[in-house]
């Protein structure tokens, strides 16, 4: 990727404040979560005496039906969602980006054979697939990963595949290929380069929708089991204490607004500056 878009990202960054008090906020949240384990609070230790507590010096976010921390699961259990939200972009980014290049890039019958497919999956519900699929998988993090992860991949595989199309019309594609380097080595040295810019972006914005789809399915209860905890969970646990201790669902639930409104921002600023034109529009 040419140095000159990542100046663009930086100046764009530099220019707005709620950028880069998104890009702080993240990183905090990220921070928190991976040093959940210098918490002194137990995010399983059950205390009966403890149930309910509003926040204080001691809980700071305070007590659950169980007497369990809230602050410290809300720490571990965000350590879980942004996990999922992250190995799932990966997963899915994998997929649809060797998806949209055979398909932009071959073509004809390939093209149209996988374009179908994708139509077809794609107008079936997704929170339906997410619903049936997590009724038949073992309820684990990996499962919820990779129902997440085979759910997210069309997105990026149409946009890859507009842009390969764009891409392998290039003077340099065409001299490549008149010169007879090899299919792999055209796709490998001149079609993906020129894709990073629109896979950064799709990324971003997909990790955003995997807290959120991990999310759905741990507050209706398919997602992980407990006593591990994720921030839907949480949320699914504060179901019928909403009236007693509303904090219960507030504390997580702000984690899940601010966490996903964070990416969306940070995916709007790389948008603009890895990719003006489609900035301006």
């Amino acid at each position: 990727m040419k140095r000159s878009k990542w100046v663009n990202v930086a100046r764009e960054l530099k220019g707005n404040k709620l950028g880069i008090a998104a890009v702080i906020l993240l990183l905090i949240i990220a921070l928190a979560a991976i040093f959940a384990f210098l918490s002194s609070k137990d995010p399983n230790q059950l205390n009966a005496l403890e149930r309910l507590k509003p926040p204080s010096k001691d809980h700071w976010f305070g007590t659950d039906d169980y007497g369990r921390d809230t602050f410290a699961r809300a720490l571990y259990g965000g350590r879980i969602s942004l996990m999922v939200g992250v190995l799932s972009m990966l997963f899915a980014t994998v997929i649809g980006v060797t998806v949209g290049v055979i398909s932009g890039y071959f073509g004809g019958w390939i093209d149209g054979l996988l374009m179908r497919i994708l139509d077809i999956i794609m107008s079936i519900p997704s929170f339906l697939i997410l619903l049936l699929l997590s009724v038949y998988l073992k309820p684990n993090v990996s499962s919820i990963i990779m129902i997440i992860s085979l759910l997210m991949w069309m997105s990026i595989a149409r946009v890859v595949r507009a842009e390969t199309m764009t891409l392998k019309e290039r003077e340099y594609v065409l001299y490549a290929k008149a010169s007879g380097q090899s299919t792999f080595g055209i796709i490998r040295k001149h079609i993906l380069p020129g894709l990073i810019s629109v896979v950064i972006v799709s990324a971003t914005n997909n990790i955003a929708s995997a807290i959120m789809m991990e999310s759905s399915l741990s507050f209706l209860g398919f997602g992980v089991r407990q006593p591990q905890a994720t921030w839907g969970s949480m949320l699914n646990g504060a179901q019928g204490y909403i009236a007693q201790a509303p904090y219960m669902a507030l504390f997580p639930g702000l984690l899940i607004f601010l966490t996903v409104l964070c990416f969306n921002i940070l995916g709007d600023i790389l948008r603009i500056g890895l990719e003006p034109k489609l900035g301006k529009r």
